[in-house]
């Protein structure tokens, strides 16, 4: 994923990024091969030094208030092909690959499943694997 003449370890390249007052930045995941849009997620500065570092998708969980390694539960990792910055430096593309082919935490490839029909979100992909099966039951 990084050129040799990539300093990951080297933080200066994360002052290029313009942080929200809470040190967070989105971060949006395609997959590599098909372009598709996977996810959207939020990432602090040690996310994304350890995305780098890693290889691994690792993003900032704003409601567990910690680090948050996708696929740490449900084996559906993100493994990073390509990690690129917007024009505004302001928002992280992650160019992934998928692992078990499902991104979102209700069972399906994408997270963005509904479309607005008629004024009403309509579930339009869908459920590849139950989420009871892959988190277990609450």
């Amino acid at each position: 994923m990084q050129n040799s003449s990539d300093n990951v370890e080297n933080p200066d390249w994360l002052e290029t990024i313009r942080w929200t007052e809470e040190g967070l930045v989105p971060a949006i995941a395609q997959d590599a091969e098909t372009g598709e849009i996977l996810m959207m997620a939020w990432m602090n500065r040690e996310s994304l030094r350890l995305t780098a570092e890693e290889g691994q998708a690792v993003y900032w969980s704003r409601s567990r208030g910690k680090l948050w390694r996708k696929g740490e539960t449900s084996g559906h990792q993100q493994v990073i092909r390509d990690i690129r910055l917007d024009c505004d430096e302001d928002v992280i593309l992650l160019k992934v690959e998928q692992k078990g082919g499902i991104a979102c935490h209700t069972g399906r490839r994408s997270c963005f499943y509904r479309s607005l029909k008629d004024g009403q979100w309509v579930s339009v992909d869908p459920v590849i694997k139950d989420p009871d099966t892959i988190y277990g039951s609450n």
